[in-house]
């Protein structure tokens, strides 16, 4: 089904001349243009996709698995989107042509974010209150892992389907008590409506026994095996940007605002500061550079997933992820 016109589709992507090649790898993020997309405009405008010989344009998404269908399609050879997300499409989905190649967030910033004069202070807080959930947010998706991990009793709790537009205004109104997101997201977007920071509880999903890896550059898999060193390229480009980003966020953020002129400077360099810390660079980036996954945690991100979604097919993480596109050298970013 994923595999007609796809050739077609990809082909377009491939422009160039027999003097100088240009591969062309349009990107589609998971979400707005805010603080943590920054470091992919910074490769752009750093030079380190040109010097991989790349032309890359990036376009926002609405959601976490929103860029899954759009890579798998063939409408973009590469994508940002959400690895356990990917592993259930796979699923529903078998043979589809996309897989990922880099992981992002090492620590997923999935969360629950409350506020702690509505009762919410820790995981099982939101028995018994109202939890605001954006059906294609990501955080939801893996909510039934976090909530089977510290035995919330969901049918305690209300859950209010909200569109992500309105999520934390109905946060900040009162009118749920917590909502699901990624930390850095709904964090300062509370802050932005005037929420007091120390009103504001971040439950991190990754410190209440959710194992799972975050969000991941994907890939179409017909285009890769087609174009294997544009891919090798991209990467090796998009970890360029991230360090940059890592060495000089505020500059980061002038290659944001110059595709979002509307976005608070400051709010979105603390929201990229706040990725950087809390996601991207963990002890096992810093130890073993960007990109690359822990097959011991990888397996258990997977065997957590069986636990609240029943696969078709029994679960192979080797189709999920596939390092063999990175770098050989490890990509620092320190």
């Amino acid at each position: 089904m994923f595999h007609r016109a796809i050739a077609t589709t990809l082909a377009a992507f491939v422009l160039g001349s027999a003097a100088q090649a240009e591969t062309a790898m349009p990107f589609a993020l998971d979400w707005k243009f805010e603080g943590p997309s920054a470091p992919y405009f910074a490769a752009i405008d750093n030079g380190h996709f040109a010097a991989e010989g790349l032309s890359v344009d990036i376009t926002e998404g609405a959601g976490s698995l929103d860029a899954i269908p759009k890579v798998a399609t063939g409408a973009f050879p590469v994508g940002f989107a959400d690895i356990n997300s990917l592993m259930r499409f796979l699923d529903q989905n078998p043979g589809a042509p996309v897989t990922a190649v880099m992981m992002i967030y090492d620590k997923p910033p999935f969360a629950m974010v409350g506020r702690k004069s509505l009762g919410i202070e820790g995981p099982k807080d939101i028995e018994g209150k109202v939890l605001g959930a954006p059906p294609p947010d990501g955080a939801w998706a893996q909510f039934p892992i976090f909530a089977a991990e510290n035995g919330i009793d969901m049918a305690k709790v209300t859950v209010e389907p909200v569109g992500f537009p309105v999520r934390e205004p109905m946060l900040a109104e009162g009118k749920v008590a917590a909502v699901t997101g990624f930390s850095f997201s709904s964090t300062l977007n509370l802050k932005r409506l005037g929420v007091p920071a120390d009103d504001i509880s971040v439950v991190l999903m990754a410190d209440h026994g959710v194992a799972l890896y975050g969000n991941a550059v994907i890939v179409n898999t017909d285009f890769a095996k087609a174009n294997p060193e544009a891919v090798t390229g991209f990467l090796k480009a998009v970890g360029a940007g991230w360090k940059d980003a890592v060495a000089d966020p505020a500059k980061a953020i002038e290659s944001l605002l110059k595709r979002n002129p509307a976005a608070d400077a400051a709010l979105e360099t603390e929201r990229l500061q706040m990725a950087i810390d809390a996601n991207v660079m963990t002890d096992y980036v810093a130890e073993h550079g960007l990109g690359g996954v822990d097959a011991e945690r990888m397996a258990k991100a997977v065997e957590q997933t069986k636990s609240v979604y029943t696969f078709a097919a029994e679960p192979d993480a080797a189709l999920y992820f596939d390092g063999s596109y990175l770098p050989a050298d490890p990509m620092m970013l320190k």
